[in-house]
């Protein structure tokens, strides 16, 4: 388990490094790409989550957490229209915040990206394309990592 996530860290930490180069038009190019993506391969998609619900309820998972867990076409449709809807928010990183103090010290923020974030989430579906996209608009690399295994 440690090397699996030994090596998922370096491949991160690789992507990081790429995306932090990325010009915006490059990131909004790849985001409307996941979107494309999630519209042309709903069938798909589908099929492969009705598996999951499978087992969930073999694993005898909550109510709850199976209805969280099932996809349909509309909630595919509201998956792709976030990832629109954040591939369309002005790019964060290389703006600058500045200030000037009283006695004429100017202070400046700049964004940057962290580099590689890590979330721990319970599986639903729609959390793991909002926070791919999020992080990929940031200019960060992810790893995401849901909860129980079906």
């Amino acid at each position: 388990m440690n090397k699996m996530l030994n090596e998922m860290g370096k491949h991160a930490t690789q992507a990081a490094t790429l995306l932090r180069k990325a010009t915006t038009e490059k990131k909004n190019e790849a985001l409307f790409s996941m979107e494309k993506a999630l519209y042309e391969h709903e069938e798909i998609i589908l099929e492969a989550n009705q598996k999951d619900v499978l087992q969930a309820h073999k694993n005898k998972l909550t109510t709850p957490m199976i209805e969280r867990l099932t996809l349909t076409k509309n909630r595919i449709h509201a998956m792709a229209q976030s990832i629109h809807q954040i591939a369309e928010l002005p790019d964060p990183i290389g703006s600058i915040e500045e200030v000037s103090t009283d006695n004429g010290l100017k202070i400046g923020k700049q964004r940057v990206p962290l580099g590689v974030i890590g979330i721990i989430y319970e599986s639903r579906p729609n959390v793991t394309s909002d926070a791919a996209a999020l992080c990929f608009k940031s200019g960060n690399a992810v790893i995401l990592r849901g909860g129980k295994k079906l």
